[in-house]
């Protein structure tokens, strides 16, 4: 694995960021923070981990490798949200689930610039949310964010756009 962090970013000492990663890159770019308690970890594959510009990470986020992760610039992300660029395979029932590795990739996570999550948003393989949005607390995100939607629950729905 090979971690790029900007001088000028700040990570907690309390932050565990996993150096296990075959292949593996995980950049932090000037002026973010990732806080107490955020976890990056490997899972399910060998993406990359590109965390932008002033980006805020909170208390307790945790971040699997799995098929990529990409954070732009100015996003403000709330304690607690988990973010899984994997899934697991399940398909045989002939097999424990554990034994049956991973699914194909469905695109990893993109987030995109001027972006704020609230506190205990989970996002799966696949998501994309374009720039300006808000992601509501709790909210489960998969799937395509439109720019500059404000979006909240579980399931997912639109309760208005930013003007």
């Amino acid at each position: 694995m090979t971690l790029e962090i900007d001088p000028t970013a700040r990570i907690s000492k309390l932050a565990d960021i996993e150096d296990s990663v075959r292949g593996s890159v995980i950049r932090i770019g000037a002026r973010s923070t990732v806080d107490s308690f955020v976890k990056i970890k490997p899972a399910g594959g060998s993406g990359d981990v590109e965390i932008g510009e002033n980006v805020t990470l909170n208390s307790g986020c945790v971040i699997y490798t799995g098929h990529g992760l990409k954070i732009g610039d100015n996003v403000a992300i709330a304690a607690n949200c988990t973010f899984a660029p994997v899934n697991h395979a399940f398909a045989d029932r002939s097999r424990l689930i554990v034994e049956q590795g991973f699914q194909p990739s469905r695109g990893g996570i993109t987030i995109g610039d001027d972006v704020w999550i609230g506190a205990n948003c989970v996002f799966l393989d696949g998501a994309v949310v374009n720039s300006g949005c808000v992601i509501g607390a709790g909210t489960v995100v998969r799937g395509t964010v439109a720019a500059y939607t404000i979006v909240t629950g579980n399931p997912m729905r639109t309760i208005g756009t930013r003007t």
